[in-house]
């Protein structure tokens, strides 16, 4: 079943933010994430949600994601997006297919 790890996050350092990205990205496709969404618009139509940028990653599994988000290669970028910005992330089954 597939996994969607969503972040709500605020770039405090958009310089750093750069540094992140490019440690990041070829991590997640490592692990065979792929990014559903990445920034863009958004508009609460419900509620009191003040997203300043979302992020959606899908990967094949929970036990994948977390796989990812705990890994030794992760690391170094995980310790950067600390020093840059400030995040929610959890992750989600999705739906069977």
């Amino acid at each position: 079943m597939s996994a969607y790890v969503i972040v709500d996050i605020e770039i405090t350092d958009p310089v750093g933010y750069e540094d992140y990205r490019k440690l990041a990205y070829p991590v997640i496709a490592a692990y065979g994430g792929r990014y559903i969404v990445r920034g863009g618009a958004t508009e609460s139509l419900e509620g009191d949600w003040k997203l300043t940028r979302l992020v959606i990653v899908e990967f094949e599994s929970m036990a994948r994601a977390k796989e990812w988000y705990n890994s030794i290669e992760y690391r170094p970028a995980l310790e950067v997006s600390r020093k840059c910005a400030k995040r929610n992330l959890i992750v989600v089954e999705g739906l069977p297919t």
